[in-house]
């Protein structure tokens, strides 16, 4: 009897531990992880291209040697503004002062001549009209006056050539602008390679032209948004570009399109395009790089999420949405371009639904989530 009652209590010993560590194995239920969702809605969405362009001047007027000789002079500090008129170089003189002095000398020399002959004339033409003279000798008087007039003609068209090529030998500034750094030293012999025959370059930069390029699907693009804001009554070549510098900074005054070229370059699928930028504090100069962006089309109701609610993986794309209930759903989705820190969604999602945006790593497809709505500030296209 003892040893039953024995056995019984050690059953029962072994019952109660058995339960208690059943017990201990079953974990409670785990909460439905936080995520941030941030919630789509359909917007208007202005797209901008960049294009990388180059300056030029309004006016690059290159200055040249028109005559060969050696350089005497040069009357301007390099990269400095310089005036219309202003006297930029010198050339020696002397053999061109010289041949207009012996132009001159041929023209004084007709011009003695001519007062003979005239002379002459005037004494022959009374007597002849009393037949003192016979008329060969009034018709011989006539020609030696007419070929010393025109021997006049001939000599003060080649004194004004001479004066023409000495004038050459000062060179001034065509245009108001800034010239830049002297191809040809004092005592170099210019006007004929290899010496430069392009001395310098004066550019007008109070208007600065920046020239781009664009592909012919850019350019159907961009020929439609034009299209339709004349439809709008609106101009299309307003000053609607914006410049943004090598350096990041927007440049403070908006540019307007010049022309686009009438053909695409068969070499490389692009078309030229040339804009032009109010320049009055002369920040810009030719040559520097720069980007373009423009306004190309207007997207209605375009969906924008956040670029960090999306998953790619092997160019897929999806998205977790959270549904009515909370669960989460995988869904691949189509994207179009990049606006800003956005991504635009072409296909896959509708105006009003929850994507998630922070929290990534806690979801998978079917999980409970409990979702708080993201405060993102802009869904715009950032313009910088």
């Amino acid at each position: 009897m003892r040893l039953k009652t024995i056995g019984l209590i050690a059953c029962l010993t072994s019952l109660l531990f058995a339960c208690s560590g059943e017990q201990k194995d079953t974990p409670p239920p785990l909460p439905p992880p936080d995520v941030s969702v941030f919630e789509t809605k359909a917007q208007e969405v202005p797209l901008f291209q960049d294009f990388v362009g180059q300056t030029a001047g309004l006016k690059d007027i290159a200055i040249r040697a028109r005559l060969e000789g050696f350089l005497e002079g040069i009357h301007f500090q390099e990269g400095s503004e310089v005036k219309k008129g202003a006297l930029l170089y010198t050339l020696e003189s002397q053999p061109f002062e010289e041949k207009v002095a012996t132009r001159m000398s041929q023209v004084a020399e007709v011009k003695t001549n001519l007062a003979k002959t005239k002379g002459d004339l005037d004494r022959i033409r009374p007597l002849a009209a009393i037949n003192a003279v016979s008329q060969s000798d009034l018709d011989a008087a006539v020609a030696a006056y007419e070929a010393n007039l025109s021997s006049l003609d001939a000599a003060n068209a080649t004194l004004r050539s001479a004066q023409i090529e000495l004038s050459y030998t000062k060179i001034y500034s065509p245009i108001d602008g800034i010239i830049g750094r002297t191809k040809a030293k004092v005592g170099d012999f210019v006007g004929k390679d290899p010496n430069p025959v392009i001395l310098n370059t004066v550019s007008q930069v109070d208007t600065i032209l920046v020239n781009f390029f664009i592909t012919e699907t850019q350019y159907l693009t961009l020929a439609k948004h034009i299209a339709e804001q004349k439809g709008k009554q609106q101009d299309p070549l307003e000053d609607s570009l914006e410049l943004i510098l090598i350096n990041g900074e927007v440049y403070n005054h908006k540019g307007r399109p010049d022309f686009i070229d009438r053909e695409v370059d068969s070499t490389t699928g692009a078309m030229l395009v040339q804009a032009s930028f109010p320049n009055p504090e002369k920040l810009l100069r030719p040559g520097q790089f720069a980007i373009v962006k423009t306004k190309v089309m207007d997207v209605n109701n375009a969906i924008l999420i956040p670029q960090r609610c999306v998953v790619e993986l092997q160019g897929l794309f999806n998205v977790f949405v959270v549904d009515e209930s909370n669960k989460v759903e995988t869904r691949e989705i189509k994207v179009g371009p990049k606006v800003g820190s956005m991504w635009l969604i072409s296909e896959g999602l509708q105006p009003g639904e929850k994507v998630v945006f922070e929290g990534l790593q806690k979801v998978k497809d079917g999980i409970t989530v409990n979702p708080t709505i993201a405060d993102v500030k802009s869904t715009k296209q950032d313009k910088t």
